[in-house]
């Protein structure tokens, strides 16, 4: 059972960034897929699955090019690599609210890391156009370039070692429950984010504040 948060319990922060610091909507790149293709939205949603082409994307066994190929076959849609692309993209919603000055705040007093299951499209897009709020953290741990990815056991000893901090300093916040059960189960503190006031609450527990949350 993880301990209470308060002042001087945790050394570094350590965020996911989907849902947790970047806002993402799975509809609008099925909807921007839909468009190319001429369907609906909904006939690609009830095909589309994380299967093991998606995992292997992320640990970066299989390039962009590959998995837009087995997409193909899977959603049964003919649309181009850079169609594919553009929806692919648009999973990004901007900022969760709040979360910047969350994450200024909080990097006056610890360092803050980011660990995140993505893949080299999705890190090409949000490196550069959300370079402002991710530039707050001092490594951002890729599972596309680590070979690793939540909630595997490997990936966070990888995390942790290169933090170079002991397991039990570091307060993890991830959307996804199976990514908490597995932080913790590693040793790491974590908090299971719903919303950014969940995020605020953890800070404010350090007794790291910020106005207007």
């Amino acid at each position: 059972m993880t301990a209470p948060l308060a002042p001087h319990s945790t050394d570094v922060l350590l965020f996911d960034i989907g849902r947790v610091v970047l806002d993402i909507d799975l509809n609008k790149v099925m909807a921007s897929w839909a468009g190319h293709a001429g369907c609906t939205p909904a006939e690609l949603a009830s095909r589309f699955v994380v299967d093991d082409s998606f995992r292997h994307h992320e640990v970066g066994r299989i390039d962009d090019a590959a998995f837009f190929h087995n997409l193909r076959t899977s959603l049964g849609i003919g649309i181009t690599d850079e169609q594919f692309l553009e929806g692919w993209n648009a999973i990004f919603a901007g900022e969760m609210p709040g979360i910047a000055q969350l994450l200024a705040n909080a990097a006056k007093r610890m360092p803050l890391y980011a660990f995140s299951n993505t893949n080299p499209a999705h890190v090409a897009h949000f490196s550069r156009t959300y370079s402002d709020v991710l530039g707050h953290f001092r490594e951002i741990f890729l599972s596309s370039t680590i070979g690793l990815r939540k909630p595997d056991a490997e990936a966070y000893d990888h995390v942790v070692k290169a933090i170079g901090v002991p397991a039990s300093r570091i307060l993890f916040f991830d959307d996804v429950a199976a990514n908490i059960e597995g932080a913790r189960a590693r040793g790491l503190a974590a908090v299971h984010v719903t919303s950014t006031d969940d995020v605020a609450k953890a800070l404010t527990a350090l007794g790291i504040t910020a106005p207007g949350i």
